[in-house]
């Protein structure tokens, strides 16, 4: 039986453990709201790129555009985590890459991984698939930018060196509450269909608008601003993503620490009752030896 020293302390680290669980859950919380609220700026800014491609694809023509060939190596960009308590969190969006890739028929050697995460990484690997490029995961939404524009310039590389064609994004969306799950987008080539639909857009104003630059450069700023944004709304909804996650596994390891503590403190009055109704007969029983001896 353990002794009540022993109880009181495992007693004290559970409740040293708690504290730390409750801390987590708290910058959980915070962070899945700032993100949330990244995502959300997105929103007047795609407004506005949308609204430029829209003035310069009036005449219903994507300007310097080319038939898509089905020839090149195919890349993935995978958004996932560096740190763990995040449940099936990487193993999710790792095994949807992987299976979304399959349906495309493309070989090993056509497929190119740049992974946003040592974990999601080490999973892609487990499956088979060769990683040939890591970043880490920024800590605070300043950060995503910076990412981004990492993954732009290993794109660009990748597509001069290895002549890559086609670039698809996979990462967790938040679908409400803490629950997520893995979704892809196409990030090039840019959909035909795309444009088509934005040019034969209704322009709501009576003033029609008016470029002096050169219509390809315009169109080709707005196209390089438009894949940034799906990037960066990528990578924000995965770290909206992860910390419902990791709010969730939080909140599930408090509920099980409680229960836990709860044992323990049950335990801990059992065994002093225990010592205390021992005691009382040790001094009962003394009582009554003197007695005998007609000491008391």
């Amino acid at each position: 039986m353990q002794t009540q020293e022993t109880l009181k302390r495992r007693m004290n680290s559970t409740k040293d453990m708690k504290s730390i669980v409750k801390t987590m859950k708290s910058l959980a919380a915070v962070s899945i709201r700032q993100y949330e609220r990244a995502v959300e700026s997105l929103t007047e800014f795609t407004q506005t790129i949308e609204l430029g491609l829209q003035v310069v694809l009036r005449e219903r023509q994507v300007p310097g555009s080319a038939p898509i060939t089905s020839g090149g190596k195919t890349a993935a960009v995978v958004f996932g985590s560096d740190q763990g308590m995040v449940g099936q969190f990487n193993d999710e969006v790792a095994l949807f890459a992987v299976q979304t890739m399959d349906k495309f028929k493309t070989r090993a050697g056509e497929r190119l991984f740049l992974c946003i995460g040592d974990r999601v990484s080490v999973r892609l690997e487990d499956f088979g698939q060769p990683v040939q490029g890591v970043l880490r995961v920024p800590s605070a939404v300043s950060g995503i930018g910076w990412v981004v524009q990492e993954i732009l310039f290993i794109l660009d590389a990748w597509r001069r060196d290895e002549s890559v064609s086609h670039v698809f994004l996979f990462h967790h969306t938040p679908v409400g509450g803490s629950s997520s799950k893995p979704r892809s987008v196409t990030l090039l080539p840019v959909g035909a269909q795309r444009f088509e639909d934005l040019g034969k857009r209704k322009w709501e104003s009576r003033s029609l608008p008016w470029y002096s630059m050169k219509r390809e450069t315009l169109f080709g700023a707005l196209v390089r601003q438009f894949v940034y944004v799906l990037l960066y709304r990528a990578h924000a909804e995965s770290l909206a993503s992860e910390n419902a996650q990791r709010l969730a596994a939080m909140q599930a390891a408090e509920k099980n620490i409680d229960e836990r503590l709860d044992e323990l403190t049950v335990q801990y009055h059992r065994v002093r009752q225990s010592a205390i109704t021992s005691e009382l007969l040790d001094i009962t029983a003394g009582f009554e030896a003197l007695r005998t001896d007609g000491i008391a």
